[in-house]
């Protein structure tokens, strides 16, 4: 038998998870002196709320003991450790670690190279190609061969977050007092950092740069939207792609504490996987 344990970078609850035939363990935020497991202790608007009180988050991975239950629960099984990027977060080392434990279990730790909406088309595709019955080795492959059709770009409303994080290259931090003008970083291709990609006078203007950026890229592809608690920024860029593109598949998905941490509140991030 195939389980499939992962965090909640790709947006799902360990309630969902449960319901959906997956384990998932929660990133955690620390804000006003507490820590959080995002989706079981704290949801975005609670968390919301605290940073329009002046509160200043960081965030942090999924507990090694957790990830230690998971696997032990599980150790009869093939088990695929999918981990959000490499770099965005010290989960994929905690997962290496954890699988170290276990001389003897079949254990495949996996660096998605991404987070949020291909993080969780990841998901969805192991969980098909399971119940599907295929076989391990074909399931890792395409693991393997979606990430690397995988695209993100970042429109943050508050460099700051990112710059605190040490998230992003010097070059990209730099753009961080030119918020008069709407930054776009992008994704590096190794997944472990974020770097400048375009600089534009307006929210609207980035958006048009990444809707021409696509431009013959787009084939059979999902574009994920999602939003720090901006739906009217996201709903703008949804339109805006779908004036060009017809019947693109696109799909909004709010953030969570973890990623609000990350980009900070008001961000917008595009992301792009083929199906």
């Amino acid at each position: 038998m195939i389980k499939l344990i992962t965090d909640t970078s790709c947006l799902f609850s360990v309630e969902q998870a449960k319901k959906m035939g997956f384990i998932v363990n929660p990133l955690s935020v620390a804000i006003n002196g507490k820590t959080y497991r995002e989706f079981e202790e704290i949801n975005s608007h609670e968390f919301i709320e605290m940073i329009n009180k002046g509160a200043m988050p960081t965030s942090s991975q999924p507990a090694m003991g957790e990830i230690l239950e998971s696997i032990e629960a599980n150790i009869d099984d093939d088990i695929i450790l999918l981990s959000m990027a490499d770099g965005l977060s010290g989960t994929y080392n905690t997962c290496l670690s954890a699988a170290s434990h276990f001389e003897n279990a079949k254990i495949h730790v996996i660096n998605s190279k991404t987070l949020c909406g291909p993080h969780q088309y990841l998901v969805e595709m192991i969980l098909k190609m399971i119940k599907g019955n295929s076989s391990l080795q074909d399931i890792l492959d395409a693991i393997q061969n979606k990430i690397e059709t995988i695209e993100s770009f970042l429109m943050p409303a508050d460099f700051n977050y990112l710059k605190r994080g040490g998230r992003c290259t010097p070059l990209a931090a730099a753009l961080g007092g030119l918020l008069k003008i709407q930054p776009i970083v992008c994704q590096t291709k190794d997944g472990k950092r974020l770097d400048k990609f375009a600089t534009c006078r307006s929210f609207d203007l980035a958006v048009k740069k990444l809707v021409s950026y696509y431009e013959g890229k787009l084939n059979n592809h999902i574009l994920y939207i999602s939003h720090a608690f901006c739906l009217e920024k996201a709903q703008k860029v949804k339109l805006m792609f779908e004036a060009k593109y017809k019947g693109l598949d696109i799909r909004i998905l709010d953030l969570s504490c973890a990623f609000i941490t990350q980009g900070g509140p008001g961000c917008v991030a595009v992301q792009t996987v083929a199906k």
